[in-house]
């Protein structure tokens, strides 16, 4: 009967460790699976982090080519409008200069009118004087209007002070004079406001030796 006890109780001790051994092997089993789940699961989420990183990288490219062509498109914009800009004021220049002398060809017309008026009245004239007051009058009336309307003043008469700065001496003799003064003057000088735009033609006389 000992031994049968024996054999019981070592029998018993086997299935005990038999089951503890089943028992380790699940739960080593269990945690190896729920460490495969957890592996899995993070790969999953370091996937979908990577999807999301690149989804939002692309949608960033997407953006930053749209802004990049919107930059282009207003570039080419101003610079056709800065193109159209340049020719119009090349044009409105060249028109200005084209252009710039119509008022005042406009005022001489009615000299010229004049002047054909004269010539035509010329030809059946008797008085020759009558003639000569007629182009006095025309010649007073265009003066009088080049110097009220545009500020151009002759200047240079017998006895004025000789001024090489507005004067061209053509010639030059010595007289009774305490300085230097025209003696004759062949042509008019003419001034533009204050810029001389054509010197006087003129005779000096200067002081004796």
């Amino acid at each position: 009967m000992a031994n049968e006890e024996i054999k019981e109780q070592e029998n018993a001790e086997a299935e005990a460790e038999t089951t503890q051994a089943q028992t380790e092997n699940q739960e080593t089993s269990q945690t190896e699976t729920e460490g495969a789940a957890a592996q899995d699961e993070t790969a999953a989420e370091e996937k979908t982090s990577e999807t999301d990183e690149v989804t939002a990288l692309k949608n960033k490219v997407e953006q930053l080519e749209k802004e990049n062509a919107d930059l282009k498109d207003q570039v080419l914009r101003r610079a056709a409008d800065f193109e159209n800009y340049r020719k119009r004021m090349i044009q409105e220049k060249q028109e200005a200069f084209d252009f710039a002398n119509t008022n005042l060809l406009k005022d001489l017309l009615d000299s010229l009118d004049n002047f054909d008026r004269t010539v035509e009245a010329a030809a059946t004239a008797t008085d020759p004087k009558s003639i000569a007051d007629g182009v006095s009058m025309i010649s007073k009336s265009m003066v009088s209007m080049l110097e009220n309307k545009y500020n151009l003043v002759s200047y240079g008469a017998v006895g004025d002070a000789f001024d090489p700065n507005i004067h061209e001496a053509i010639g030059m003799q010595e007289g009774d004079v305490p300085e230097e003064q025209l003696a004759a003057v062949y042509l008019k000088g003419y001034k533009l406001k204050d810029r001389i735009i054509r010197h006087a033609k003129v005779m000096v006389i200067k002081p004796k030796a």
